[in-house]
């Protein structure tokens, strides 16, 4: 125990992040895991919450933290109405298994993510569908200096999963 760092975390699965950089790395890291335990197919826990990104990079950056559940794909041809129609289709009002949001939103957090962040929320949120911002807002919060895409997490995996595994492993 004496390897815990201030967070809990073992100090030599984090001996590579910047002292200044800890803490912000440690609140994604959560909301991260938090992320993927909802994502997560119903015979593994989860409450099988799907995600809604932008493009395909942005699934495999996903997949590359560990995300094992339904991730949905905002540019695939369909204009914003159908995906809309669709998402409620599908996934409608609340999760049923655990009765929270239904569908995780995460678009990028440079300008036009944020632009889509904002259509998304507003359109869904008209049908009285809940939405999960939680990883979104922490990103924008945490992650700007490191880049403003889904995508270019995937850089920083091998640093992020080593605090989203003491996450998944202590919860």
């Amino acid at each position: 125990m004496d390897h815990l760092d201030n967070h809990g975390f073992d100090q030599n699965k984090t001996v590579n992040i910047r002292p200044d950089s800890i803490d912000r790395y440690t609140k994604v890291s959560k909301h991260i895991a938090e992320a993927i335990l909802r994502n997560r197919p119903i015979h593994d826990e989860g409450a099988n919450c799907p995600i809604l990104v932008e493009g395909r990079r942005d699934v495999s950056a996903l997949r590359e933290f560990g995300f094992t559940g339904t991730i949905e794909i905002l540019n695939r041809g369909w204009d914003q109405s159908r995906i809309i129609a669709y998402l409620y289709d599908r996934y409608g009002c609340r999760n049923s298994v655990d009765n929270g949001p239904s569908v995780i939103l995460l678009m990028d957090w440079d300008r036009t993510g944020g632009r889509l962040q904002s259509t998304f929320r507003k359109r869904l949120q008209s049908l009285d569908m809940k939405i999960d911002e939680t990883l979104w807002r922490s990103l924008m919060m945490n992650m700007k200096p490191e880049g403003r895409t889904v995508e270019s997490l995937q850089s920083y995996a091998g640093t992020l999963n080593s605090l989203i595994e003491e996450y998944l492993s202590s919860g």
